[in-house]
């Protein structure tokens, strides 16, 4: 039993270390520096505001009284 946890463990361990290695083939192209988007591009503008009145709920009904 305990050479089995051991495999295991030993099989995780190797996995993870596979996993985080830098020995893949090609280059590396990500970038930790902020980026500016190009000069030719405009803005977002806002949204317009709705002129519509926003829905409300139905007004509650008084319950029944008991008897």
């Amino acid at each position: 039993m305990k050479k089995l946890i051991l495999a295991s463990v030993s099989a995780l361990a190797l996995l993870g270390v596979a996993a985080c290695s830098n020995s893949g083939t090609g280059t590396d192209n990500t970038t930790t520096q902020s980026t500016n988007p190009p000069a030719n591009e405009q803005p977002m503008k806002p949204a317009a505001p709705s002129t519509s009145k926003p829905a409300e709920p139905a007004p509650a009904k008084p319950a029944a009284p008991a008897q």
